[in-house]
């Protein structure tokens, strides 16, 4: 039987997953299609958005439906301040959920800001995997 540590690493191993998938799929893009920036930027939100509600998870602080980074990244203030702080690089991100999605809703992304979606995303990347290896025991997770 499996121990409610062991479940709760599972579903931040789900979390992980989504936030991997939705970074792979703006590598693809990126490489196949300089023109579709903002289906990148959208890909590149999610992910983000994905990193930091597995942490969420981690911690069991509850969330609501919502795409606003600066949002959930608040949630972990009380119980993480600095990774908080540290994951405020992505703020910024925010509107690419929703805005780039529709047509008209949205300003053109501008090359100094398509260069930095990546590097934004992979940054948050490094932090959350780094911060969760720190609680991570391979026994939790088997």
């Amino acid at each position: 039987m499996r121990t409610p540590e062991q479940v709760k690493w599972d579903y931040v191993q789900e979390w992980l997953k989504k936030a991997e998938q939705d970074l792979r799929a703006s590598k693809v893009l990126e490489k196949a299609d300089q023109k579709d920036i903002e289906v990148i930027a959208f890909h590149c939100q999610q992910s983000v958005e994905k990193f930091i509600k597995a942490v969420l998870v981690y911690k069991q602080i509850e969330f609501s439906k919502t795409h606003d980074i600066e949002l959930i990244r608040t949630l972990l203030k009380p119980s993480a301040p600095e990774l908080a702080g540290q994951l405020s690089i992505a703020d910024w991100l925010s509107p690419k959920a929703v805005e780039y999605r529709y047509p008209g809703l949205y300003t053109e992304i501008s090359p100094e800001e398509a260069g930095q979606l990546m590097s934004c995303v992979e940054e948050v990347r490094r932090i959350v995997l780094e911060y969760l290896a720190q609680y991570h025991n391979p026994a939790v997770s088997e």
